[in-house]
């Protein structure tokens, strides 16, 4: 197949607020070894793509500067070493970047199957979310049938994914959201219980429950302190983003004797073989939740390429509940 020598994608033309995403026509680009071009049907809009348009979150050296971390699409060119997909495949992936545009490359092995039954639209939601709560909740966190989960942002894309994670494996699943309407989203989901954050102390209501096995934060500042305070001895507590700091006080002390643990990751940073390694795990186990039911796409909003911008003003909105993404493909 012979690619167009440009494509039109969404730059970030200045840091700033979701204006400075703007138009552009760009090359398209060339699959090295072990990689695919995708030609995009559907593209996941995120919150680090909102930090990156901020200039709070640059890419890696080797990735793409445009914005857009996971899409959905038809493989349309495969580099040396590719054995796995053939032109014409449909695929969901995780990108390094790249993903407001209408072609976008990746490592072949950070590429999934279309899940049975989920839509083109539905699959562009999954990599970003599955990827970061299987490794961060189940990978690095250890949850394990019957310990007690909680979740900030509930309601969130990461939220609404860990939340039916986390049920699927017999967890006991908590979560954190701010508002009723939103709380009763995430009890919908499976969750046992959702707090108010705006008039429910989450750090006593689950010491009335003898305290969490493991949190997944990314709020951090500071709910870092409430969230040791929440934990039951010997528990885990996993941060993956910081919406209102990194920084905050704490006793090693108080670690030391309740045998807590304190860890965390970024999935961007991360080498090709560690994001392969994930990308295995969530075909082998989060692909099959998705077949029998138990893992479903929230859906929030959609919006075309050239709206991203307006995308962008809804995902820094307080109401949005689950995901947004952007249509690509006309």
């Amino acid at each position: 197949m012979t690619l167009s020598s440009s494509m039109l994608a969404m730059e970030i033309v200045a840091p700033g607020g979701p204006d400075v995403l703007q138009p552009a026509m760009v090359p398209v680009p060339v699959p090295g070894h072990g990689q695919i071009v995708i030609r995009i049907a559907w593209a996941g809009v995120n919150r680090p793509d909102a930090l990156q348009r901020a200039g709070a979150y640059a890419p890696p050296a080797d990735a793409s500067p445009l914005p857009g971390l996971e899409c959905s699409g038809t493989v349309v060119e495969a580099g040396p070493g590719v054995t796995r997909w053939q032109i014409g495949d449909k695929v969901c992936a995780l990108l390094p970047g790249g993903g407001y545009a209408e072609y976008a490359v990746c490592a072949a092995t950070h590429a999934l199957p279309i899940p049975e039954g989920v839509s083109m639209k539905e699959a562009a939601c999954l990599p970003e979310t599955c990827f970061t709560v299987w490794s961060n909740v189940v990978m690095r966190g250890g949850l394990r049938a019957g310990e007690k989960f909680l979740v900030h942002g509930g309601t969130s894309g990461i939220g609404t994914t860990a939340i039916q994670i986390a049920r699927a494996l017999g967890a006991r699943v908590f979560a954190t959201a701010g508002s009723e309407e939103k709380c009763r989203v995430c009890e919908e989901l499976g969750a046992e219980k959702a707090f108010n954050y705006r008039d429910a102390d989450f750090t006593a209501e689950m010491r009335k429950l003898g305290g969490a096995d493991l949190i997944l934060d990314m709020v951090g500042g500071p709910y870092i302190p409430r969230n040791i305070k929440a934990l039951a001895d010997d528990g885990r507590l996993v941060q993956i983003a910081f919406l209102q700091g990194a920084k905050a006080e704490l006793s090693f002390a108080e670690m030391m004797t309740r045998r807590l643990t304190l860890t965390g990751s970024t999935l961007r940073p991360q080498s090709d073989i560690a994001k392969a390694r994930i990308a295995a795990e969530v075909e082998q186990y989060v692909w099959p939740m998705i077949a029998r039911g138990a893992l479903r796409v929230v859906m929030d909003s959609e919006f075309s390429l050239r709206d991203a911008p307006k995308a962008h003003e809804r995902i820094e909105e307080p109401g949005h509940i689950g995901k947004i993404v952007m249509k690509v493909e006309d």
